[in-house]
């Protein structure tokens, strides 16, 4: 079927018009996460997050009519004995069905129709539909403009159709059956869903952080229980407010800014056709992996979700999109490096600032991409409550209570496993990871360095020769003067001012090379300055995703591999 542009179906980024890019709209969010060491999941960690959502109120927005929100959400486990209490229909053990809030057409006719498109979808996936549940709303607490693009809102609850002897589908592989159904409906049916899982459940849309809890009913009643949550406050940063690209999303929420965004985005799509997963099935039907249209935050999300979903594990995933920075650290330990090395041909950084929180609803966690430029901070009491936030203060708490308090750093790793009752510290997390395969090995028999290759035949051109070349690939007397004659003296990339008072190349009069007419995106933000130390450590390895001097053969079988790993 002809589908209308992302922009349209799912509210997203619309096309510019004129001189103005709404691409180019960016700011910032708040986020936190609560979670618990207990072992026993209740209503007041529902409590504690929605307290701390409503904190961070000023790092959202707020629409022209006053009453609509840029976006809150919130990301918890499935309440299974909450969701029992409310459907009248039996639900099967709980792990053995998936539930999730869907964002219907407001029209019945529209929307009878496609849920039975979706029946149908579900079947040919291994999925069966046991019944629909209507979310209770209070759209009187919106603004007008949030009303107005509002969705129906219904929770869809699905079982895997066969089941094998003994146990039944459940958990994440029962997410991965829904996972294909999805995103089938998503792309075949122009059909949203918050999240469709057997694990987590999101209650979010284009409100603000007061608004949520009133709006959604469901969240103020006690028998709705969590081990954890995820909640964010939304600031546009490059698309326009919507009810999809409200966070959290169905793995992350984000702050900050994914500057590399576009090239991610250009990379997934680049290897979409070389991707297989014997876990997941036939891929083709599910692409694109990556939206268009959809924000930089979505974008990581994506694919975050396909390559846990897919075999790695949740902290695994994250290592691979935002990696420390490892290249220069001297004294980092070899199998570490090993692994970071490893997975720079299979996956280029998505860098920030961005501090990133996740969960796949048993473990929870957050980190910084390896600049640090955004905030979070984090404490745990005496009685296993675990809260972390874009700022310090969103849950009042007593001192005599805090047993352990911190921030989070660059590149560093903060981990909940709610199940086990613990934090998991960051040395603990990349030790496991590093020794859990052979990468050094993988490595060295994959990689083929170029010093290794044979000595090409060279040809001495003759003067006029070299200037004819020169003119017609558009090289200037200030080019070989001042940097090529640099690169040939001592084999270094020459320095230079960053500016330059010539017309743009689409405005230029005189011819100009292709790549001129192509500049690098990033996100303009209030950053603080960085010392020459961490320059050179940090932000210069940004320029590049894998080690100079080689180039790669494919890997070895991982996960969600690549068949070609060449970059």
């Amino acid at each position: 079927m002809s589908l209308p542009p992302p922009h349209a179906r799912f509210g997203l980024v619309p096309p510019a018009q004129g001189m103005y890019d709404p691409a180019d709209e960016k700011d910032a969010c708040g986020l936190a996460m609560v979670a618990t060491l207990r072992g026993t999941a209740g209503h007041d960690i529902i409590t504690a997050a929605l307290d701390a959502l409503r904190n961070l109120e000023h790092r959202g927005a707020v629409g022209s009519d006053a009453g609509t929100g840029d976006g809150a959400g919130i990301n918890t486990q499935v309440p299974d004995a909450f969701l029992r209490a409310v459907v009248d229909f039996p639900l099967p053990q709980a792990g053995a069905y998936a539930v999730g809030n869907a964002f219907l057409p407001v029209d019945p006719t529209a929307r009878s129709r496609v849920k039975q498109d979706l029946q149908r979808i579900a079947s040919q996936e291994g999925l069966d539909v046991i019944g629909w549940r209507e979310v209770p709303v209070r759209p009187g607490e919106l603004g007008t403009l949030a009303r107005a693009a509002m969705p129906a809102i219904q929770q869809l609850f699905v079982r895997a159709s066969a089941e094998p002897e003994g146990a039944p589908i459940s958990g994440i592989a029962l997410d991965r059956l829904t996972f294909r159904l999805r995103k089938r409906a998503e792309r075949e049916l122009e059909l949203y869903f918050a999240s469709l899982s057997a694990r987590t459940l999101v209650y979010k849309g284009m409100v603000t952080t007061l608004q949520l809890e009133p709006f959604y009913p469901d969240l103020s009643d006690e028998r709705f229980a969590s081990k954890l949550a995820i909640v964010h406050s939304r600031y546009s940063t490059n698309t326009f407010p919507s009810w999809p690209l409200a966070q959290p999303f169905r793995m992350i929420a984000h702050n900050g800014e994914i500057n590399t965004v576009q090239g991610n985005r250009n990379w997934m799509r680049a290897r979409q056709s070389q991707l297989e997963s014997e876990l997941l099935g036939d891929l083709d039907p599910l692409m694109p992996v990556v939206t268009p249209g959809a924000s930089d935050s979505a974008s990581f999300d994506e694919v975050v979700e396909l390559l846990t979903l897919a075999g790695r594990s949740l902290p695994h995933a994250v290592m691979m999109m935002v990696p420390e920075a490892w290249e220069k650290q001297a004294e980092i330990d070899p199998a570490r490096r090993a692994f970071y090395d490893y997975h720079s041909m299979l996956m280029e950084p998505w860098d920030g600032p961005a501090a990133i929180t996740f969960t796949d609803g048993s473990l929870v966690g957050a980190t910084l991409d390896r600049n640090g430029l955004r905030p979070g901070r984090y404490l745990v009491t005496d009685d296993g409550l675990v809260v972390l936030a874009s700022e310090i203060g969103v849950i009042d708490l007593p001192q005599r209570r805090v047993v352990r308090k911190g921030r989070l750093q660059p590149g560093r790793m903060f981990l909940v496993d709610t199940e086990a009752g613990r934090l998991i510290e960051d040395d603990e997390i990349k030790s496991e990871l590093a020794a859990s395969a052979p990468w050094g090995d993988w490595l060295d028999e994959s990689r083929i360095r170029l010093s290794d290759l044979p000595e090409r035949e060279h040809i001495v051109h003759p003067p006029a020769s070299v200037n004819r070349r020169q003119r017609t690939f558009g090289y200037t007397e200030e080019e070989v003067k001042i940097l090529l004659a640099p690169m040939a003296r001592t084999g270094q990339e020459p320095l230079g001012a960053m500016g330059s008072d010539t017309p743009v190349a689409v405005l230029s009069q005189r011819p100009r090379l292709l790549f001129d007419y192509f500049t690098q995106q990033f996100a303009q933000v209030t950053n603080p300055p960085l010392d020459s130390i961490r320059e050179q450590v940090v932000t210069s390895l940004a320029t590049s995703s894998a080690p100079s001097g080689t180039c790669s053969r494919p890997a070895p079988s991982t996960p969600a591999r690549s068949r070609s790993t060449s970059r």
